[in-house]
């Protein structure tokens, strides 16, 4: 049975005047966190020049999308202003607009901020929250044509790690990413400008998580692309029984990030949002080509 072929649809997803073929192969999203306190790598890519040679970086090594984010959605993570995070985004933008081949993507749930960085160049928004945290995001996304990237969420960074377990999760994601389509309709954006993700952590258990990775088609009624992101997360730390404080890294789940990226594919994910490009493409290469069952000549 080859369940990439059969579970996971070919798209065609715009993000401006940029058209990525989605579905025949796994792409590759690379995270940038221009931030002092990001789980993974805070404070690293802070510098400009930094935060620059490690987007050209991450398109040598591979990435389809770079993700350029500006302020930390961490558990606990509390939220910034505007302008703290334009000024973090906007210089490495400027640098690396029309100097990379891959789409480039800014995480943020600020509609001031989308505006801002669409307007020096980005191409897509990838939206924690999915329109639930700024009214205004829709209307920004719409006007610049860009792509958008709906995610679901459970209250906020400060807050979503003292949220109750949801009852059903997969119900409740369902409802919410229906929601952000219903307003991604009405303000004209159309479902090849739209990729979903179930938003792995972000107020979920572990079981919620292993939940949504194991019956990712429950999203696949919606007839658009899906992104997931596993990479580093406390949950494999949990599920490997290792110490998740709020000094949590993630560097030793590599290879359990690994190994929920290839079921994720297999379940039918478009893109695999990850920190090491690098090495996850072998790990993407390798599953596509199990599940397509390519001859090699």
């Amino acid at each position: 049975m080859q369940l990439a072929a059969m579970d996971r649809r070919v798209h065609f997803f715009r993000a401006r005047e940029k058209v990525l073929e989605l579905g025949q192969r796994t792409r590759i999203m690379g995270v940038v966190n221009v931030t002092p306190d990001s789980f993974s790598d805070g404070g690293r890519f802070l510098d400009r020049s930094h935060a620059v040679d490690r987007c050209l970086e991450l398109v040598e090594q591979g990435a389809d999308i770079i993700d350029i984010g500006g302020e930390s959605t961490r558990p606990g993570g509390q939220p910034i202003a505007e302008s703290v995070e334009l000024d973090r985004i906007l210089p490495v933008l400027g640098d690396v607009v029309g100097n990379v081949t891959a789409l480039i993507s800014v995480d943020t749930y600020k509609a001031g901020v989308a505006r801002e960085a669409l307007e020096a160049g980005a191409d897509i928004i990838n939206n924690v929250g999915a329109f639930r945290l700024d009214s205004a995001m829709a209307p920004a996304v719409a006007d610049h044509q860009a792509g958008i990237i709906l995610m679901h969420s459970r209250g906020t960074p400060a807050t979503m790690q003292h949220l109750p377990p949801s009852p059903d999760i997969l119900a409740e994601i369902q409802q919410d990413l229906r929601a952000a389509l219903q307003t991604a309709c009405a303000h004209q954006i159309p479902r090849d400008r739209i990729v979903l993700d179930p938003g792995i952590g972000f107020g979920k258990t572990a079981a919620d998580n292993l939940s949504i990775l194991n019956r990712l088609s429950f999203l696949r009624e919606f007839e658009v692309p899906i992104l997931v992101g596993t990479s580093r997360k406390r949950f494999l730390g949990t599920v490997l029984g290792l110490t998740v404080d709020q000094d949590w890294k993630g560097e030793e789940v590599f290879l359990g990030t690994a190994t929920s990226i290839v079921m994720a594919i297999a379940r039918g994910a478009h893109i695999v949002r990850v920190h090491d490009v690098r090495e996850i493409k072998q790990v993407v290469q390798t599953a596509d080509a199990i599940l397509a069952e390519r001859q090699l000549t």
